[in-house]
């Protein structure tokens, strides 16, 4: 079964979000929910409004709390004031969402709190930051990111086996398994480009950028550091490095 979802972006264009910025998704029917709630934007708000065509928000599913991701939350409130918000910790049984059931589905990585929807009925996985097309994720060590647990919750959702990823930011993903396991290597690649940074004389987490994200713009130097920390704390815990 397809269930009817709308995707209405959150206008918070910039060079981490997409040019349209965030995505958030709308499931319109019984119990109308939105999953993500954008950062507040007035005009992201009047999208979900116009979309709900005389209809109450019911309730607002966070992936994680990152700002792009929460932020909106007020906004949202202040317009549905008996919205619902559902977030970490997840909870065993599945919730309504518009005419369907979404299953909350733990997966820490990318933040300690993330969560993955699930919806049994049409195999659609709202996934937030666990993936995107055209590019990988930051697993930002510093906020509580976890290489380590993040591999764990790719192979958790390639068990799951879903028909499709409907992410936050970028278009939705419709061969959901190539793209983990394409995922999984990378990650595999970067703990041998690190291993061999070190191997050719890196000392620190910088000399470590330098060495595999030549070129790199500036401002996207802090969240690779960030990675690489990650990487350097899982091949710690796994023995590979002192």
């Amino acid at each position: 079964m397809t269930v009817p979802v709308l995707l209405i972006p959150a206008r918070n264009a910039s060079e981490w979000t997409g040019p349209t910025g965030n995505n958030t998704w709308l499931l319109a029917g019984a119990e109308p929910a939105l999953v993500d709630a954008g950062v507040g934007d007035a005009g992201h708000v009047a999208d979900v409004e116009r979309a709900l065509a005389g209809a109450a928000l019911v309730r607002v599913f966070i992936t994680h709390a990152h700002p792009d991701h929460v932020g909106g939350v007020p906004a949202l409130r202040a317009r549905w004031p008996a919205l619902e918000v559902i977030q970490f910790p997840p909870r065993a049984a599945g919730v309504p969402a518009g005419d369907t059931i979404l299953r909350m589905i733990p997966t820490p990585g990318h933040a300690p709190d993330h969560i993955c929807f699930f919806d049994e009925h049409s195999r659609d996985l709202y996934c937030g930051d666990l993936a995107r097309r055209g590019g990988t994720v930051v697993i930002p060590a510093s906020q509580g990111g976890d290489l380590r647990d993040y591999l764990g919750s790719l192979e958790r959702i390639r068990e799951l086996n879903p028909r499709r990823l409907l992410p936050g930011h970028g278009p939705i993903i419709d061969d959901p398994i190539p793209l983990i396991d394409e995922y999984i290597a990378h990650r595999e690649m970067r703990d041998r480009q690190v291993l061999d940074a070190i191997a050719s004389g890196a000392r620190s987490t910088d000399d470590i950028v330098n060495r595999i994200y030549p070129g790199l713009a500036p401002a996207l130097r802090r969240a690779a550091a960030d990675t690489v920390d990650a990487h350097l704390q899982k091949l710690k815990e796994d023995g590979r490095i002192g």
